[in-house]
């Protein structure tokens, strides 16, 4: 709900085109469980558990995914109050690192929400065939239109946006909190046969564990919302880290009450190697209408995520734009709030992914090994800019600093050496986009001409 302030603040920025200073706690805990609990959900524990041989690894594994979150929410909390500007990392690493490290972030995250767009539409468009068998053979048709519709919600304004994320994020965790209370209410337990599954055969246990954290990490991502929209947030200081740790304690209980019920009802075996694992738990729960009740949840779920990359993707290259790394163009803001050629832009790449979707997976594959990336550089520029700026104003100041902050990043160093590894072949890849993103970097500074900010 909007107040009357909020309106009269509405109604004068709209004025001077900028955006809305609207948003409160609310808001934020929807865009991170919208941003979040998505597609990944449904393939993650399936692949997890066919690297790990037992159960209390396979739950093991998401509560080291938790504690990296929540360690991760603390330190952002404080870089996110102290620099109250939409448009995520980009803004942290900018300050600390330089204008180079904020292009790297900005761009990663910018291309890696519009693959993610892309690839959730895609998914959506795929469920959307086997509960309605009269659209066959449409799954393209029905990715782009919904990657387009949702494009249109947000040009109306933020007002829009915000109350269609708030909808869908609703829905979306009620919904999450039935499926786990029927399959412990309604489904029998596996008992003894749950205890041990074999990993994959060529995979040794430090690799799995290595490929199992990069699926859980994949799948917490997004947590981290927020901060996208610190400048359209009514009281940053307080705001911001109530909304990063309520939207975080949410989705960890989420994910991990779904692990627990999957493990419950099914045995580790039937969950390795199994893409839809949720389904096949609600069949045994409901019976035959289980995998249909599941996919219509997971559609639903998406949907909220659509909304959220889109919202998210647009705050990026706007602020990208606004310092002048890209076109000043893109930082261009509508009446409503919306800065609307960020958002075609974002919306036009993400459709672009979609229809070339094979021959950009591995593009998409990449860029999430970026999302590490840029937490480590999140983190890094904790530090800098405690060194560098220790009297700047921090409404919030991250707790158990630099303790929790340094464990969280030598985690995330940790598992970008344990990616590179495992994972040679897109850990190569991304050493090759990195390396090319400085000419281009150079190239954009050119074109972009002065920043408007």
């Amino acid at each position: 709900m909007f107040s009357t302030a909020d309106a009269a603040s509405a109604a004068d920025s709209a004025k001077r085109g900028r955006l809305l200073k609207i948003l409160g706690v609310g808001f934020g805990v929807a865009v991170a469980i919208g941003n979040t609990i998505a597609a990944g959900i449904v393939r993650a524990p399936g692949e997890i558990a066919a690297w790990l041989p037992s159960v209390w690894l396979f739950l093991g594994v998401w509560i080291a995914g938790a504690v990296y979150a929540l360690l991760g929410s603390n330190a952002l909390a404080e870089l996110g109050t102290m620099i109250p500007r939409s448009g995520g990392q980009y803004q942290f690493a900018r300050r600390a690192l330089g204008n180079y490290a904020g292009f790297v972030v900005g761009w990663s995250d910018w291309l890696s929400n519009c693959g993610t767009t892309a690839t959730v539409a895609f998914v959506i468009g795929e469920y959307m065939e086997v509960l309605l068998p009269a659209l066959a053979g449409e799954r393209l048709r029905i990715a782009v239109s919904i990657a387009v519709l949702f494009a249109l919600v947000q040009w109306r304004g933020l007002r829009w946006g915000s109350a269609t994320q708030n909808l869908t994020s609703l829905l979306k965790g009620v919904g999450f909190v039935l499926l786990v209370a029927a399959c412990f209410a309604l489904g029998r337990s596996a008992g003894g046969q749950a205890a041990t599954a074999p990993p994959a055969a060529t995979v040794s246990l430090f690799v799995g564990i290595v490929l199992a954290l990069q699926a859980v990490n994949y799948t917490y991502d997004g947590w981290s919302g927020p901060i996208y929209f610190s400048e359209e947030v009514r009281e940053p200081g307080r705001d911001i880290p109530r909304s990063l740790f309520a939207g975080c304690l949410a989705i960890l209980g989420i994910y991990l009450l779904l692990n627990a019920a999957l493990v419950y009802i099914l045995p580790l075996s039937e969950i390795a190697g199994n893409n839809f694992a949720l389904g096949l738990a609600a069949t045994r729960a409901f019976g035959p209408y289980g995998d249909t009740i599941v996919r219509s949840l997971m559609v639903l779920s998406m949907l909220a995520g659509i909304n959220a990359y889109h919202l998210m993707a647009t705050r990026v290259l706007f602020a990208v734009s606004r310092d002048g790394l890209f076109t000043h163009y893109a930082a261009r803001v509508n009446p409503g709030g919306t800065p609307a050629v960020a958002l075609w832009a974002s919306a036009g790449v993400a459709v672009l992914f979609i229809l070339g979707l094979d021959t950009f997976h591995k593009l998409i594959a990449v860029m999430s090994f970026f999302f590490v990336v840029n937490y480590t550089l999140s983190l890094t520029s904790l530090f800098v800019l405690r060194w560098r700026e220790p009297q700047a104003p921090r409404p919030y100041r991250a707790w158990g600093h630099p303790w929790t902050t340094g464990a969280a990043l030598l985690a995330s160093v940790a598992f970008l050496a344990g990616a590179v590894a495992s994972d040679t072949e897109n850990s190569v890849w991304t050493l090759v986009l990195l390396a090319a993103s400085y000419p281009i970097y150079r190239l954009t500074r050119r074109l972009a001409g002065p920043a408007t900010s």
